[in-house]
């Protein structure tokens, strides 16, 4: 067996399927670019043939991604797959994963199909996609919960076919470390033919086990594929994170004996992309990526750390991106420093013009903060991107009072539909009063089901960076604004989400 463990990331696509965490082309192609940088081994860009958008985002990265394989899902159907291989034809290495329900409940409930009928199915789409390309990744959906008899049919015939993984998920986050492995172990050794293909893990966190089932799969059964998110984002309580996973095997390479391609001082600045670009902001005890991963509050583990820091560190903060640079700047500040901390960032923009707004509003941020840190610059570029985006609405200034004992009110300019407007309104505070000012104008009806304020960084002066999640006709979105003024972040995080609420992208389900 290889003792190369692949690492497949599928942020931009089953982490896209969060409630709210949909994302542009532009932010998919930036993400995409940092999980290059990282090293990730397979990109899974997206779902071709759920839309137009989706479509688009996979050819596109298809076109620009060099190093990493890219990825695009399709059910286990040739109108799928066809568009999945047409639009992966400009990658230097493309694969196809099709996939199908084998669990007695998916197959009766949702697909009402017969075992038999999957079966073929199964079979038909492996060889269709065979065809098409060199590299064919197959899934039964639900795997776990399949009948193991059944799951060991179809997995023997599509390796027949052509199918180069195999991956056995845990769409709904239902097994146990121990038992996963086992099931892993058992497939292999039943099948005949499963030596002619890697074998790969999907594992939700419904159970908050996603990391311990699928490493369970690596070691207990064998598999040499994870598939995972960066943050651990996704639908539910998330997928598999590829941090956690990645420093495990890499820390623990004493009990793994396993080798990663990933670049792991790319991490932080992986997870601090993803979290400012969905707005699922990462919790500060979150392994790795967290704020806390590596502070010491207790005296006798600062003691210890400070006399020989592997007391209780058992990786470096270094190693996967942590640092203490910060760049200060004034208005002499250079533009060429900036462009360079950019590309240290893994920040990729494609025009002068792009650098030169970024530059500005990094100038104008200074004129209001002492220091700048680089997620300062991070949240700026984001805040850049996220207005080219914009169609229907645009912040231009806001103006609020408030004081003890009086009702707040705020007055807000917007551009709107190309036209300057201004609303204002009262409210029980000033960014509620801000957010009805800018709802007074746009009448979206939509209703906010969250709101959620992070401080970029440490201090009383750090910019806070608000998310507002909408939701209207069933359709969530989430809305990111930056600033040091934190009812103007909230009212740029508003204004973003309804944006995104004005750009409908129709999507069929995709597996989880």
């Amino acid at each position: 067996m290889s003792d190369q463990l692949i690492i497949f990331d599928t942020t931009l696509r089953d982490g896209e399927q969060s409630p709210g965490a949909s994302m542009t082309k532009d932010e998919k192609l930036r993400i995409a670019r940092q999980l290059e940088r990282l090293k990730v081994d397979v990109i899974e860009a997206g779902f071709a043939a759920s839309s137009n958008g989706d479509f688009d985002c996979v050819q596109s990265i298809a076109s620009i991604i060099k190093d990493s394989t890219i990825c695009s899902l399709a059910r286990a159907n040739d109108r799928d797959i066809a568009r999945a291989a047409e639009a992966l034809k400009p990658a230097n290495r493309a694969r196809i994963h099709t996939f199908i329900a084998t669990s007695p409940l998916h197959m009766e409930k949702k697909l009402r199909m017969s075992p038999d009928e999957v079966f073929e199915q199964a079979k038909l789409s492996v060889r269709f996609a065979r065809n098409l390309v060199g590299d064919v990744e197959f899934s039964p959906e639900d795997g776990y919960r399949s009948d193991p008899d059944f799951l060991c049919r179809v997995i023997e015939a599509v390796i027949a076919e052509g199918a180069t993984t195999i991956n056995v998920p845990d769409t709904v986050g239902y097994a146990v470390p121990e038992l996963y492995g086992q099931f892993i172990l058992n497939l292999r050794e039943r099948i005949p033919n499963s030596d002619k293909a890697i074998w790969s893990v999907h594992c939700h966190n419904d159970l908050g086990m996603a990391v311990a089932n699928s490493l369970a799969g690596v070691k207990i059964g064998g598999a040499r594929q994870v598939e995972c998110t960066i943050n651990g984002l996704g639908e539910r309580a998330g997928n598999c994170s590829l941090e956690e996973v990645v420093m495990a095997v890499k820390t623990r390479r004493d009990y793994f004996g396993l080798d990663v391609n990933i670049d792991a001082q790319h991490i932080v600045a992986a997870s601090r992309l993803v979290s400012q670009t969905t707005g699922f902001v990462v919790q500060p005890n979150k392994a790795v990526v967290g704020a806390n991963a590596f502070a010491h509050a207790s005296g006798i583990h600062q003691d210890g750390v400070l006399k020989a820091r592997d007391t209780y560190e058992i990786m470096r903060a270094e190693d996967v991106g942590w640092s203490a640079n910060k760049i200060v700047l004034g208005k002499l500040s250079g533009r060429n420093a900036f462009k360079q901390r950019l590309q240290e960032l893994g920040v990729v923009m494609d025009s002068e013009s792009e650098i030169n707004a970024a530059f500005t509003r990094f100038k104008d941020l200074a004129d209001r903060k002492s220091e700048i840190f680089d997620e300062d610059i991070l949240a700026l570029v984001h805040m850049e991107g996220a207005e080219a985006q914009a169609e229907a609405y645009r912040f231009v200034s806001l103006s609020q009072s408030s004081e003890t004992g009086e009702q707040p009110k705020a007055n807000v300019v917007l551009i709107a539909n190309g036209q300057e407007v201004r609303g204002e309104s009262t409210g029980n505070g000033p960014v509620d009063a801000s957010m009805k000012a800018i709802e007074s104008q746009a009448h979206s009806g939509a209703e906010m089901v969250l709101y959620a304020v992070n401080a970029i960084s440490g201090s009383t002066e750090s910019q806070g960076e608000v998310t507002v999640r909408l939701q209207k006709g069933g359709r969530v979105v989430n809305g990111v604004g930056a600033d040091p003024d934190i009812v103007v972040a909230s009212a740029k995080a508003y204004i973003a989400a309804l944006n995104k609420l004005q750009n409908p992208i129709e999507k069929v389900a995709a597996q989880g």
